[in-house]
C-alpha cells in the first residue's frame, strides 16, 4: 500500500447544520491500488444517515500540515470570546 499523498484521499462525512457551517469529520483514508485500477477505502468510523436520510462519504486530497495548523488557529479564534462576538451571539440566540 503506497503512502504517497498523490495516491491517497481522505474520507470525510459532512454533517449539515442549520444556520452554521457544515461540519466535516475525517473517518478514513482511500488508497489507490498499485496498478491504478481501483481504491481501498479504510474507515476508522462508520457514518450514520442524517436527518434527510442521506449518508454520503466525500473523498478529497489530504490536508497538508500547514493547512491543518491554519484551521486550528481559526478554531482557536472562534473559541476565544470577545465582547463584540458575545453581544452578537446573545442577540442571535434571543
Amino acid at each position: 500500500m503506497s503512502t504517497d499523498t498523490g495516491k491517497m484521499l481522505a474520507a470525510y462525512v459532512v454533517t449539515r447544520r442549520e444556520g452554521k457551517d457544515d461540519w466535516w469529520t475525517q473517518i478514513g483514508t482511500a488508497f489507490e491500488h498499485a496498478d491504478g485500477k481501483g481504491w481501498n477505502l479504510v474507515l476508522q468510523a462508520l457514518p450514520i444517515t442524517g436527518a434527510d436520510g442521506e449518508c454520503k462519504i466525500v473523498l478529497r486530497p489530504p490536508k497538508s500540515e500547514q493547512e491543518v495548523g491554519r484551521e486550528d488557529d481559526r478554531e482557536d479564534r472562534r473559541a476565544r470570546p470577545n465582547g463584540r462576538q458575545d453581544e452578537r451571539r446573545q442577540a442571535r440566540d434571543r
